[in-house]
């Protein structure tokens, strides 16, 4: 059995009684995403409440998360309750295609996304990791439903599935701010893609992110990410 918490620097998340556990891709996504604006913001599919928590530790606005496994949602509460910032970040145990929370100017989701035919015999961590749970079409419906007219919307996808996810969303008026391309190592295909998706068309800025420079050896734009975050940086 894995460690059922992971420390940050200013906070704590344990994670044993979520499907899915603190993991690079939601780190990421919590260090990347532009907050610099924000005061409302919702992070869909919140799980332990790690990206919520990031980012109220990164600005000053009020915190949503929404998470429909009532034991993640409960663990995320917990979270919360134990972090500096639990009087601007609220949980809620909800079905994203059916909340009503208001609108929010920054809206972020590190959705499921696996299409496998197999699945594994564990039905919350399925529901966690596969889109038969929540498809990219009602992921983005929500979206659009909950998004502010000039707000943004943040999201981190496998390499192979974002050209078929940005087609979706521009058939919400949903286009591409600003796209990274995260590679491992260099040489190596992108396997992650964080996309910032707003309403109005505009010149898309890319850049591509390497965590490792060389096998186990961060790079330094990895490590000025999530330096302020991680303990060994």
């Amino acid at each position: 059995m894995g460690n059922p918490f992971f420390r940050f620097k200013q906070f704590e998340i344990w994670h044993d009684r979520c499907a899915m556990k603190v993991g690079t891709d939601g780190v990421l996504l919590g260090a990347w995403t532009d907050v610099s604006h924000s005061q409302n913001v919702l992070d869909i599919g919140t799980g332990s409440g790690l990206i919520a928590l990031m980012i109220a530790q990164r600005c000053r606005a009020k915190v949503t998360g929404v998470e429909i496994d009532a034991e993640a949602a409960k663990q995320a509460c917990e979270n919360v309750a134990l972090s500096p910032w639990k009087g601007r970040v609220s949980i809620r145990q909800a079905d994203i295609t059916a909340f009503e929370g208001g609108k929010y100017d920054t809206i972020l989701s590190n959705p499921p996304y696996f299409r496998e035919q197999v699945y594994c015999s564990d039905s919350q961590r399925n529901a966690a990791r596969h889109t038969g749970a929540l498809t990219f079409e009602d992921l983005l419906d929500a979206v659009i439903r909950l998004l502010t007219d000039d707000g943004c919307f943040s999201v981190i996808l496998p390499f192979e599935v974002s050209g078929h996810f940005i087609d979706l969303a521009a058939g919400r008026y949903l286009y591409p701010m600003y796209r990274t391309d995260v590679q491992t190592r260099p040489g190596i295909s992108p396997k992650r893609v964080l996309l910032t998706l707003s309403r109005n068309i505009l010149p898309c800025k890319e850049d591509t992110l390497v965590i490792e420079s060389e096998p186990r050896i961060y790079s330094p734009d990895f490590i000025q990410l999530v330096k302020d975050f991680y303990l060994a940086f």
